[in-house]
């Protein structure tokens, strides 16, 4: 049900007071324009969460991606969560994982021909892709986990809620996992339920619909996960997660902010599930690796290592990983499935977004081109149009 992994600390309830006192001051001196928020001529779409971890940032932008990147240069831009450069950083096809983080890291393996960048300025990191000769092609950029920032005003800002963590019934840090108080929400343009059950009932839509209580301008989406084949780290086929038998042994491989909802869908293809858990984003050590070797040694036939693609960035090529390991580790894949048949409204709203304010898109480029031809063109001159009044 929905939110069934919320646990609130209650006795540290009075520091969630003190920590919204100064959160809601610091939004304040935005509304009011003491802080400045800075916007673009360029569309800027935004993907956050209000929640600590675990909403499912990096499937969402890596649906953006799959929807754009055929119609428009598409850049990522993220902060480059616990990595080890400084500053602004450009990805390239053989940067380490080190130097910009293993979610940049994964999109940007996925996609070679996106550029992905990393700054904690957020509007530098635009400037600088706007202005940089190796990225100045960019039509469109997405922010990956930018809801607090709002130095920056996207053009679209998407808001995740994952099911399991409804921040109507959530606290505030250090007591819950809120980042700002719940009326932060009214910052969103659009709203996802993420990791929704795929069985939802009509009853249970309907309730979280009233229950998220959204303003007339936002509109709310529900997603689901959707697993993919499981892909090798290092040897072996892709293996569909129907053929995993029964009896299978799972070790289940994960350092992310919130495994319960996998360890939940792998049952339905294995009861024998053995999680082996870390903290988010957590940097694995050869002790990690000594304890990984001896676990999986110990498990009995017929046996498998299953991570995430975000670990598996982290695992791949880290020295100590026995020969039994290796033939037997692979990766999850995730993307994310839209509910009630919204997926094409969804799309449409993207793809308008983008069009209407990029000059470089290729929809764009071909409505000029016809223009021209009538005697109509308009010109090159770049136009920004707010979301909420396309």
């Amino acid at each position: 049900m929905e939110g069934d992994f919320i646990k609130i600390n209650k006795w540290l309830l009075p520091l969630s007071w003190i920590y919204g006192c100064g959160v809601r001051l610091r939004n304040k001196l935005f509304d009011i324009g003491v802080l400045k928020s800075r916007s673009f001529d360029i569309p800027v779409i935004s993907v956050g969460n209000i929640t600590v971890g675990g909403s499912g940032k990096t499937p969402h932008v890596e649906y953006l991606v799959r929807l754009l990147k055929d119609r428009s240069k598409v850049a990522v831009l993220s902060r480059g969560y616990k990595r080890k450069s400084k500053g602004y950083l450009l990805a390239g096809k053989d940067t380490p994982m080190i130097e910009i983080g293993d979610e940049p890291y994964q999109i940007k393996k996925k996609f070679p021909n996106v550029h992905v960048a990393v700054d904690n300025d957020r509007c530098h990191g635009i400037d600088k892709l706007c202005g940089s000769a190796e990225t100045n092609d960019t039509d469109v950029i997405l922010l990956d986990d930018a809801y607090q920032h709002r130095y920056v005003k996207p053009g679209i800002n998407i808001l995740l809620v994952d099911f399991h963590r409804l921040i109507t019934h959530d606290k505030l840090l250090p007591a819950g996992r809120l980042r700002e108080p719940k009326d932060g929400k009214s910052r969103a343009d659009i709203v996802i339920v993420t990791k929704c059950p795929s069985d939802m009932k009509p009853m249970d839509f309907r309730v979280l619909i009233k229950t998220m209580n959204l303003r007339p301008y936002q509109t709310l989406y529900f997603t689901t996960l959707k697993y993919g084949c499981l892909k090798p780290l290092y040897c072996g086929r892709d293996i569909k997660l129907e053929e995993l038998k029964a009896n299978r042994n799972i070790l289940l491989l994960t350092g992310i902010a919130s495994p319960k909802q996998m360890i939940s869908d792998l049952k339905s293809y294995s009861e024998k599930i053995f999680p082996m858990t870390f903290s988010d984003h957590h940097r694995f050590t050869s002790k990690d690796i000594r304890r990984l070797n001896e676990r999986f040694a110990a498990m009995p036939e017929p046996k498998i290592i299953i991570t995430t693609e975000k670990d598996a960035a982290r695992l791949f090529g880290m020295d100590g990983l026995s020969d039994d390991v290796r033939h037997n580790i692979f990766a999850l894949p995730i993307e994310v499935e839209f509910m009630l048949d919204k997926q094409d409204i969804f799309n449409q709203k993207i793809i308008n977004y983008v069009r209407k304010n990029s000059r470089n898109s290729i929809l764009v480029k071909a409505k000029d081109d016809h223009k021209s031809e009538n005697g109509n063109s308009t010109g090159n001159r770049t136009r920004t149009i707010s979301f909420r009044n396309n």
